[in-house]
């Protein structure tokens, strides 16, 4: 249990400072580290999700990096696909969760790769949506708060539909997913798309995580560590993040994916 949850501190500050949540590493480490079963690795992984998005995404909040507009909006997509997620989750085989869970991630890292050298924001038109929501906001930089506007709404909707699929599906709070809906369709700064995206994950996960205890899938010796662990490092991952420039974080998000997925994908193939 005590390595479990040295594991799982390092999980969460990653997680928590690349806008991934923690859960999203968690459940490799569980299953290919400690060999625990697929089903309980996601049902301890998503109790941790509610933690490390209430741990990092106070944090954030508070550092003035999340858009609560944008993540009250998007957040009607990720519950509904995390509810339907969760119900489909126990008519998938093991093997076809890890290859999902890999393929995913290894899509959202090469996907990433192209925009390492800028913060997601440019000069393009607000969404007329955007605005009628409200949806853009300011951020805190060296020289005082910047401006961004919010384009591609609707894809960004969409997007956050299928993270809730998959969070449901993985018990993950999908953040992989939500930074990349914000990064790339709707242009957020990467450093305000991992804040929103921490800030969300948690009700995400909530919205699906009374399905997976229901079904006996959250065993309190697994997730307990695995929860406090996660916790206590995605405070520290909010932390750091405010201090790093966009480009590290883009850097960060990119490798940590990348190992991840080739894992996962290993796992899903028999291949240890």
């Amino acid at each position: 249990m005590v390595i479990v949850f040295l594991a799982s501190l390092t999980a969460g500050a990653v997680g928590a400072l690349v806008g991934l949540g923690g859960g999203v590493l968690v459940v490799p480490v569980l299953t290919i580290g400690f060999g625990i079963d697929i089903r309980l690795a996601i049902g301890a992984s998503i109790v941790s999700v509610i933690a490390t998005s209430s741990g990092a995404g106070a944090t954030l909040l508070r550092d003035g990096l999340t858009n609560v507009r944008v993540a009250t909006f998007l957040q009607v997509a990720t519950a509904s696909g995390a509810i339907a997620g969760a119900i489909l989750a126990p008519h998938v085989a093991a093997k076809v969760l890890f290859l999902l869970f890999g393929g995913i991630l290894l899509v959202s890292a090469i996907l990433m790769v192209r925009k390492v050298s800028n913060d997601g924001a440019g000069e393009f038109t607000e969404d007329p949506l955007a605005a009628r929501l409200h949806l853009s906001g300011t951020m805190p930089s060296k020289h005082g708060l910047v401006s961004y506007p919010v384009t591609g709404v609707w894809p960004g909707f969409g997007m956050m539909l299928l993270a809730g699929i998959i969070s449901g599906l993985l018990g993950i709070g999908s953040g992989a997913l939500k930074v990349l809906a914000m990064d790339t369709a709707m242009r957020l700064p990467i450093k305000v798309s991992s804040a929103t995206s921490n800030f969300m994950i948690g009700v995400t996960a909530a919205a699906s995580a009374g399905i997976y205890y229901w079904r006996g899938e959250v065993m309190p010796l697994i997730a307990a560590p695995v929860a406090l662990g996660i916790l206590s490092g995605s405070i520290i991952g909010a932390k750091a993040l405010v201090r790093f420039r966009s480009s590290t974080v883009r850097i960060a998000f990119i490798i940590v994916l990348s190992l991840t997925a080739i894992n996962m994908i290993l796992k899903g193939l028999g291949i240890e």
